[in-house]
């Protein structure tokens, strides 16, 4: 979602140099607002909340028909119908919001996924070769680049690891394998910004490049329940959050 980045970048980058936690707050937050409002403004809440009442109503019939399947599974029936028929009115609104939080979700996932590479972090670089070459292969760097291991490396089970260390900016990598060459952009920077984990090469010798990334904790060291969720997860379960409370609190059916 590249082409996003000329429009939210300004918005939402300062932000999320600032703190992804917060970042990913402010989006949820506001992208459950903008569902709970357009789903308000494009349903008839007396209606809604006329067929809510209603489905409330057969739960309690079937769990009073127990002992009488028959009975019961009419009122199922009537039950299933009306829940149908609500989700049907709820569904117009969803198809709305649907596309604006796809193209939403594609930005977090190109800016929440890694951390960034800092300025004298080591870092690895993993080549991925075919099965015709046999190596021993080479890494060609930049002048601001240092090879911590050795420069040639052989391939172990068609890959080449490399640890790096490299100034601020972007740097161009190489991976070469007898005549044939491959590179990859890695950004090196204080902000959260990072170049794509892995770049791949059709009909060459050299498959694939990855740059190694971490993981993005928006939590950092904490955890919840002994689970340290990524952007995603973080992301839903303020959502839930948000969603159920502003739905109670703007009485929405």
């Amino acid at each position: 979602m590249a082409f996003l980045d000329p429009v939210l970048n300004p918005i939402l980058q300062p932000l999320l140099n600032a703190s992804p936690f917060w970042l990913i707050v402010v989006l949820a937050f506001s992208v459950s607002a903008i569902i709970t409002l357009v789903y308000k403004l494009m349903t008839d809440q007396v209606l809604m909340k006329s067929m809510k009442e209603k489905q409330k109503e057969y739960s309690k019939q079937m769990k009073e028909l127990r002992s009488e399947p028959e009975k019961m599974m009419k009122v199922q029936k009537v039950a299933m119908k009306a829940n149908m028929e609500y989700m049907k009115l709820s569904f117009k609104p969803t198809l709305i919001t649907m596309l604006p939080i796809i193209l939403l979700f594609g930005w977090m996932a190109g800016h929440l996924a890694y951390e960034p590479i800092y300025p004298g972090e080591t870092y690895s670089l993993t080549a991925t070769f075919s099965e015709a070459v046999i190596g021993p292969v080479e890494l060609v760097a930049d002048g601001g680049t240092e090879v911590i291991n050795e420069v040639q490396q052989e391939i172990v089970d068609h890959e080449a690891t490399w640890q790096l260390k490299s100034d601020q900016g972007k740097h161009v990598l190489g991976v070469r394998s007898g005549t044939t060459e491959q590179t990859k952009v890695v950004l090196i920077t204080k902000e959260v910004k990072y170049e794509p984990a892995i770049e791949t090469y059709d009909h060459s010798d050299i498959e694939a490049i990855q740059i190694n990334y971490k993981n993005l904790k928006p939590l950092g060291k904490q955890e919840i329940f002994g689970w340290a969720p990524g952007w995603l997860g973080l992301y839903i379960i303020l959502s839930i959050i948000f969603s159920m409370s502003l739905r109670k609190g703007l009485k929405i059916y």
